[in-house]
């Protein structure tokens, strides 16, 4: 039995590449639009849905916190596209990644953890648990894929291979 408990890492561009995209304005130069009232901050996701005539889907998920400490029992993959979460409120969560594969190997498994403001893109097929809201009921703006085929793939977990993280 492998017995593992994952704290997070701060979330980082640096040490998410692998992952995906960190979706965030920090870093990034804005744009000023409709006469200076505005900044656009452009382009800041790799967002990828066109595979087997996939179209863009623009959602709202509400998450709410699971009692701790979290146990980890699945990771899911998106073969057909990227997923992105967005969150609405300054409302920090957990991000727990897997390199793509055919399967998920736990000693791969990466947390991190978003200030709040901070969202996320997953690269097309990168294992991730779905998502880990940690102090209240958050909503998140998603973007991914609709259309024909099957786009997500769950990993189960064996529970000899104990996997726990700490928020």
């Amino acid at each position: 039995m492998a017995r593992r408990t994952l704290t997070p890492e701060p979330l980082t561009a640096g040490a998410f590449e692998a992952f995906g995209d960190v979706i965030e304005t920090r870093g990034h130069q804005g744009l000023p639009i409709n006469d200076g009232q505005a900044l656009r901050f452009h382009d800041l996701a790799a967002i990828d849905v066109l595979a087997e005539e996939g179209r863009v889907l623009l959602n709202i998920f509400r998450a709410r916190p699971g009692p701790a400490p979290i146990r980890v029992r699945m990771m899911e993959r998106h073969p057909l596209s990227s997923q992105a979460f967005v969150p609405l409120a300054a409302t920090p969560f957990l991000i727990l990644v897997a390199p793509p594969g055919a399967n998920v190997a736990p000693a791969a498994l990466r947390l991190f953890k978003s200030d709040g403001r901070q969202g996320v893109n997953y690269h097309r097929g990168v294992w991730h648990h779905p998502l880990l809201a940690l102090e209240r009921d958050a909503e998140f703006l998603v973007v991914d894929r609709g259309g024909p085929g099957t786009n997500c793939d769950v990993w189960e977990i064996d529970e000899a291979d104990e996997v726990t993280l700490r928020s």
